[in-house]
C-alpha cells in the first residue's frame, strides 16, 4: 500500500511563528538589518548569535525564518540585507552578483525517539528504511516496532542535503511530511518511539527526549562521520556596513562558540 503524502502541522503556532518577523531589539539601535535565516541555521545556532550580535553592535535585526531557498528568493528580490541558508547558492545567484560566505560545516543528524533500542544503522539500513525496503525496527535489530518515517518538505535544504548524500537521489518514501525543517524534530518527539528523521545536528542539541544515531558506528561528532551540510551567509556583491559587522561578528571568538556548543565545525576566517 502506498504510503500517505501527508503535510505534517506538527504545532501551528510554531508554523506562524516562522513567518512573522521576529526582531531582536537593541537599545537605541541607530540601524536596521533585515535577516531571512534558514530554519535550521536559526534553530542551530542563529538565534543566540543574532541577540548576542544585536547587542554588542547596537544594531537591531529584523529576522524572518524560511527554507534556504526562499531566503535566497527573498535576498534577490529586495526583502532582506543578509540571508543565510543549509546549502550552497546556484549558479544564477552568482550571475546576479551575489557572494556567500561559508559559515560551518553541520553534520546531518539522524534523529529518533531515545526510546527505541537503536543506537548504530548501516548505510545500508539507513538508505533500506527511508526507501521503504525496512517497515519495522525489528528487522535492523530493534523492537518489534512500525517505523514511521518523517522527513522535512522535498523544498528544504535538509531533505535535498540527505536524499543527495545518503539517499545517492533515490527516492524517499514517508509517511509524514512536515512543513519545515525543524518541524521534523518536533514530530519524531510527538509520535511513539517507532518514528524516525532528519536534520541538521545543531537543531538537534536543543531538544532533549531525542536519540541521535550512529551510522556505520560513526556519531556526528567524529571528523570522519559521512554526511554534513554548510550553512552560508548570502549577502549583495557590496554589503551595507551592517552586513559587514554582522559578518565580522559571526567569525569572532564569541560567535565560534557557540557554533562548537552544539557540534558543528565554524568554517572561514
Amino acid at each position: 500500500m502506498k504510503k500517505a503524502k501527508l503535510v505534517l502541522f506538527v504545532i501551528v503556532g510554531a508554523f506562524l511563528a516562522a513567518w512573522v518577523a521576529s526582531p531582536v531589539p537593541a537599545a537605541n539601535a541607530e540601524e536596521t538589518l533585515k535577516f531571512y535565516c534558514s530554519n535550521q541555521v536559526y534553530k542551530a545556532f542563529g538565534q543566540e548569535q543574532v541577540e548576542a550580535f544585536s547587542h554588542a553592535a547596537n544594531i537591531k535585526v529584523d529576522v524572518k525564518t524560511a527554507s534556504s531557498g526562499s531566503c535566497l528568493n527573498a535576498l534577490m528580490n529586495g526583502y532582506c540585507d543578509i540571508a543565510a541558508t543549509a546549502r550552497a547558492m546556484y549558479r544564477r545567484h552568482r550571475d546576479y552578483g551575489f557572494l556567500q560566505v561559508p559559515l560551518c560545516r553541520d553534520p546531518i543528524a539522524v534523529i529518533i525517539s531515545d526510546k527505541c533500542g537503536v543506537d548504530n544503522l548501516t548505510e545500508d539500513q539507513l538508505q533500506n528504511i527511508f526507501s521503504g525496503e525496512v517497515k519495522n525496527w525489528k528487522q535492523v535489530g530493534g523492537p518489534d516496532l512500525a517505523i514511521t518515517v518523517i522527513v522535512p518538505s522535498k523544498n528544504t535544504a535538509a531533505n535535498k542535503n540527505f536524499r543527495r548524500q545518503v539517499m545517492k537521489h533515490k527516492d524517499i518514501e514517508h509517511d509524514f511530511m512536515a512543513h519545515d525543517s525543524t518541524m521534523a524534530i518536533a514530530a519524531v518527539a510527538h509520535f511513539p518511539c517507532g518514528a524516525v528523521s532528519f536534520i541538521s545536528q545543531g537543531a538537534a542539541a536543543h531538544d532533549k527526549g531525542l536519540k541521535v544515531v550512529r551510522i556505520n558506528g560513526k556519531s556526528p561528532a567524529d571528523k570522519d562521520y559521512p554526511y554534513f551540510q554548510t550553512f552560508y551567509y548570502v549577502t549583495r556583491a557590496e554589503p551595507s556596513d551592517a552586513v559587514k559587522k554582522f559578518l565580522d561578528f559571526s567569525f569572532t571568538d564569541e560567535a565560534k562558540k557557540l557554533i562548537k556548543k552544539y557540534g558543528m565545525v565554524p568554517l572561514g576566517k
